[in-house]
């Protein structure tokens, strides 16, 4: 089972990577952004840097992908799709042109043709003011005074995420919303694994029928 997660700033993927990962000791791919070099110009200059940072950003994730790419069983704090949402919403924003957007399209597709896909794509579901809370818990520098910036991608996140799964066509047995709360809760951790077990198997009933 190779689970991917994805979902807005703030909504907690790589705590609920890391804690499936734990839970099932499996190998987990992290999201590269948060140690790059080029998230502070990113934060800095978003006009400038958008093209470059989200090159950087989604090379190391792929050659992360490409390092684990025979593991049956792989948690991914971050996968192509959700590198194409950051892209799709810097273009909304103008940071982005329409030639740098097509450019890291046909960068991405390309590297999706060398890696398996993903067996599960597991969406992260909180509302806003959730989001904006656990921002401030975490109190990352670069993240301060961003507030129009997460403003803008809270409420788009939804609707072009949507329009990738269509896309790519993205079976709907392999999108799981996932409505998530304190993840440190054994009992509410408990009830997410199995959302995630259910739908992995009814995924994995649809593939085979639709194989026979």
């Amino acid at each position: 089972m190779r689970i991917g997660i994805i979902g807005p700033i703030g909504s907690g993927k790589s705590t609920l990577s890391h804690l499936l990962s734990s839970y099932y000791n499996v190998p987990m791919v992290k999201e590269p952004v948060e140690g790059s070099p080029f998230l502070p110009l990113f934060y800095a200059d978003k006009k400038k840097f958008s093209f470059i940072s989200q090159c950087a950003f989604y090379s190391e994730l792929f050659l992360s992908l490409w390092k684990t790419k025979d593991e049956k069983f792989l948690i991914c704090d971050s996968t192509m799709f959700s590198n194409l949402v950051f892209t799709e919403l810097l273009k909304k924003e103008g940071m982005m042109t329409d030639e740098e957007v097509e450019l890291t399209y046909k960068v991405a597709e390309a590297h999706m043709k060398l890696i398996p896909d993903l067996d599960i794509h597991i969406v992260l579901v909180r509302n806003e003011e959730s989001l904006f809370d656990n921002i401030r818990k975490r109190s990352r520098h670069l993240e301060k005074d961003q507030y129009d910036y997460l403003k803008f991608h809270y409420k788009n996140y939804s609707t072009v995420l949507e329009s990738i799964f269509k896309k790519y066509n993205i079976p709907k047995e392999k999108i799981l919303y996932l409505k998530v709360d304190d993840m440190f809760n054994q009992l509410h951790f408990n009830e997410l694994v199995l959302q995630i077990e259910e739908q992995y198997n009814r995924s994995a009933f649809q593939q085979q029928s639709l194989s026979l």
